[in-house]
């Protein structure tokens, strides 16, 4: 699979995007929206189908302590 994240979004169907965090459709397309961060050692990221998505998600962030 592509990086869905690319600008390209070559190769990228329904089946292979990732899905998005609040409604569990496909994140595809210009409407799409990722929220990454850093969480230790590790990357996290979020993927959304719309910025509607993106403002429905429970930010799980803010409730992580530093």
């Amino acid at each position: 699979m592509v990086d869905p994240t690319s600008d390209l979004e070559e190769d990228v169907d329904e089946e292979s995007a990732p899905r998005c965090e609040t409604c569990g459709g496909p994140a595809l397309g210009v409407g799409r929206r990722t929220v990454t961060w850093v969480d230790g050692e590790d990357v996290e990221h979020r993927h959304f189908c719309s910025q509607g998505c993106r403002n429905g998600w429970t930010d799980e962030r803010s409730t992580t302590k530093s």
